[in-house]
């Protein structure tokens, strides 16, 4: 029987035939529950290296990245207060306060959330991949690194870059299963207050196990083109990636503004 399991588990990440050694389960699967649980801990509290990630996503070739931060004051009441993730520190000397609009169409944002290690690990590549399949047909934004965040942080930043779209790049909740999965939430004409009904997500992006770099910046694009065609993101738009052409030539750009 354990060859059945065993083939079977080439094909997920899910915990399956785990066996049992009498009522319990066997020793070697508790613990690697355990050290799952521990690496999705770890991926939850360990704070993002923003000196050393700012290196690499500026070597990216997108421009210097502006630092912004929520107003969550540190990790603990990030966890605790969501609403404070979702809204800029503003004052003197904060990062916000410093972000001028850029005449750019798409603007980029490089949030922590909920796995800063997701970032670390994927945040860079998944930048430069959105830049190649991107960067031909429209003005893109120097990218903004944003700590203590959830995704509604990325309305505020790309109504202050005056961006059409905002792609916030974003740690996933770590799972039992998988610790460093990295989302992009796309949203057209982005302003504080907007639902999370208008936006799109792209998500379970961790090579090489998860989506690639490559294919998740294909997905981004067709979204994307798709938007701007409808006029909004959100649940009215589908991903458009598996058409051989991307182009906006063959529809008018409907836009409500």
């Amino acid at each position: 029987m354990s060859g059945f399991w065993d083939e079977l588990r080439r094909t997920t990440q899910a915990r399956i035939g785990l066996g049992r050694t009498g009522d319990a389960l066997p020793t070697g699967r508790v613990l690697e529950f355990r050290a799952a649980h521990a690496a999705a801990r770890d991926a939850v509290h360990t704070p993002l290296a923003v000196d050393e990630f700012a290196a690499r996503v500026a070597r990216v070739g997108l421009g210097e990245p502006p630092r912004v931060r929520s107003r969550a004051a540190d990790r603990s009441e990030y966890l605790r207060r969501p609403d404070l993730g979702r809204v800029p520190e503003i004052g003197a000397g904060q990062g916000f306060s410093e972000l001028v609009a850029t005449g750019a169409d798409i603007g980029f944002v490089l949030a922590d959330g909920l796995s800063p290690r997701a970032l670390h690990d994927h945040g860079p590549a998944v930048l430069a991949a959105l830049k190649d399949e991107l960067g031909q047909e429209f003005r893109l934004a120097p990218p903004v690194i944003a700590t203590q965040a959830r995704v509604a942080l990325g309305d505020h930043i790309g109504h202050a870059l005056g961006v059409t779209t905002i792609l916030v790049l974003i740690g996933e909740r770590p799972g039992l299963s998988v610790a460093d999965s990295l989302g992009i939430y796309l949203t057209h004409r982005p302003r504080p207050g907007r639902a999370d009904s208008e936006r799109n997500c792209v998500s379970n992006i961790h090579p090489p196990e998860g989506l690639g770099y490559a294919a998740a910046a294909k997905v981004a694009a067709g979204l994307v083109i798709g938007a701007r065609r409808l006029g909004r993101s959100g649940v009215d738009l589908k991903d458009t990636s598996d058409r051989s052409v991307l182009s906006e030539a063959d529809a008018p750009v409907l836009d409500a503004g």
